[in-house]
């Protein structure tokens, strides 16, 4: 699976890394990714999702139901 949040969508982004020097090069900064387990109780069963921290939080406030429903509506298989 890619880089990217199942939730929010997040993905590597581009930019320049700078030296001391002012010398620039490109780089790639990574989302804050985890893979977390999170018990889906109206369906009484674990699901495994590749979220972001910022996901996590979205998921702590509108619920875990509702995130999952958005998801399947998307056509995201979990």
């Amino acid at each position: 699976m890619a880089r990217v949040c199942q939730v929010t969508g997040k993905r590597p982004i581009t930019g320049n890394k700078v030296s001391h020097s002012n010398i620039k090069s490109k780089r790639r900064f990574l989302p804050n990714l985890q893979t977390k387990r999170f018990f889906f109780a109206e369906e009484d069963r674990w699901v495994t999702i590749k979220v972001s921290a910022d996901a996590i939080r979205t998921i702590n406030k509108n619920g875990l139901a509702s995130v999952i429903k958005q998801l399947r509506a998307e056509g995201t298989k979990l």
